[in-house]
């Protein structure tokens, strides 16, 4: 291996050089007296030069040479980044999970290095003629995104520049709601066991992943609430709900099925063999949907409909949204949809004010229309 010297020195020594491998030019320079050699995975001289020259100004700056970086990959970073949810015990673990196993498909074993805006934007476009919606592609993106900030947190670093990440214009978000009249419908068209939890969702707005780990620990019958502790929501904040009649009743007939089946279940909502909590209830819920008249909604969609409902209550949005676990006001005034109904009512209070103004109804075009009328 001979190694061609640049002229120029430093502290009386070469301050790099540049030496084949095989047909790879490698360089090699130094901080402190201390060599670095890397490998510019190149047979070109001309890049090798710049690549030296680059490294050689990096140290000049005071910047310490970080050769690792070259080796870091994607399955590298993919790690830590699923680490730092189960440290951090984040509830949305499973979906981090097929982020990463979607994002695997493309960039697995790729080094974090030739990870560009190209090669991004061959990543969605990939992800588009898949038939993936853009909301799906979006929350990969965003997980991309997260794993290289974590890289480059790191000390020392295992990313030394974030790329640009175009995200997608979504739609319009979805605007699924019921209808109480529907919700009676196919709330009664559901297996027995599946009644009381999709009650407490259209009544509280919880998250199905909260309802569905409800345990009795959490359940406080003499005081009529049900509080969720810090770090259990996926906000990570706790929360207390105060239940109507008819949740306490629900959960008064709950414990005593608990009771008289001689099994001290921990959780509140039980399958149907009242075995164990309930798990999957896709197959029920389409065909309670369909039967009903309402095909495709979705169970999310109850959550939804109880934050327009509490509005529409006149429970102030705040207070609102601590009972529905809302972190930020944003994504309430998403699910606070108005429908046309809502308008109609609207117009109707509105007109029903301002004929309550005295003078304000004689004064109605209508009113004048009549009088004129009337005189002829």
């Amino acid at each position: 291996m001979k190694e061609i010297p640049r002229n120029t020195k430093q502290n009386g020594r070469l301050d790099g050089s540049i030496y084949l491998r095989g047909n790879i030019y490698w360089i090699k320079y130094y901080k402190g007296g201390k060599p670095y050699r890397e490998s510019t995975r190149s047979g070109d001289y001309d890049t090798a030069q710049l690549e030296l020259s680059k490294r050689i100004t990096e140290v000049k700056q005071g910047k310490t040479p970080n050769i690792q970086l070259n080796r870091v990959t994607f399955d590298d970073l993919s790690k830590d980044f699923l680490s730092d949810y189960r440290i951090n015990e984040k509830k949305s673990l499973r979906h981090a999970e097929i982020r990463v196993t979607n994002l695997k498909k493309f960039f697995g074993g790729m080094r974090v290095i030739d990870i560009d805006t190209s090669k991004i934007r061959q990543y969605i476009e990939g992800r588009l003629n898949d038939g993936v919606v853009k909301g799906t592609i979006n929350r990969e993106l965003a997980a991309l995104k997260r794993m290289l900030n974590l890289g480059a947190q790191c000390s020392p670093p295992k990313v030394d520049r974030v790329p640009h990440i175009p995200m997608l214009k979504e739609g319009n978000p979805r605007k699924g709601f019921f209808e109480h009249g529907d919700f009676i419908a196919v709330r009664d068209a559901l297996p027995s066991y599946l009644k009381p939890m999709v009650t407490f969702a259209y009544k509280t707005g919880w998250r199905k992943e909260e309802i569905l780990g409800l345990k009795w620990s959490e359940v406080d019958l003499d005081r009529g609430t049900v509080g969720l502790n810090t770090g259990e929501t996926k906000n990570g904040k706790g929360r207390l709900v105060y239940l109507d009649t008819e949740l306490k009743d629900i959960f008064v007939d709950l414990w005593q099925a608990r009771k008289q089946s001689g099994k001290l279940t921990e959780y509140a909502f039980m399958n149907a063999a009242g075995t164990d909590r309930i798990t999957a209830f896709c197959c029920p819920w389409e065909t309670a949907c369909r039967n009903t008249g309402v095909p495709g909604k979705l169970f999310h969609d109850l959550r939804r409909t109880a934050v327009r409902n509490m509005v529409r209550a006149g429970i102030p949005e705040r207070v609102a949204m601590m009972i529905s676990g809302h972190k930020t006001r944003s994504i309430f005034d998403r699910y606070n949809i108005v429908s046309e109904g809502d308008l109609e009512l609207a117009a109707s209070r509105q007109e029903a004010y301002l004929n309550s103004v005295p003078g304000t109804k004689t004064g109605t075009i209508t009113e004048i229309r009549k009088r004129a009328q009337s005189a002829k």
